[in-house]
């Protein structure tokens, strides 16, 4: 990631993949199970929940149906 971002922007993220790994949880999912429904390694789904990785807008459309829940729910 850039490193010239706003500090907010590196907090957004984490929140973000915090919300995604607590959905995850909740539906009982690992993060290799959750990679597989979305079509990306586990090893994206790990850098998005510890808010390293900035993911598309696709990414996070698709980890919302995986999870079953709305992509404002995550991102709110």
């Amino acid at each position: 990631m850039p490193s010239d971002q706003p500090a907010w922007v590196l907090t957004r993220r984490e929140r973000i993949g915090a919300r995604i790994r607590s959905a995850r949880i909740h539906a009982d999912l690992s993060q290799v199970a959750l990679a597989e429904r979305c079509g990306v390694d586990h090893k994206t789904i790990h850098r998005i929940e510890y808010g390293v990785s900035d993911p598309s807008l696709s990414l996070l459309l698709l980890i919302a149906q995986a999870l079953d829940v709305p992509l404002a729910d995550l991102v709110q």
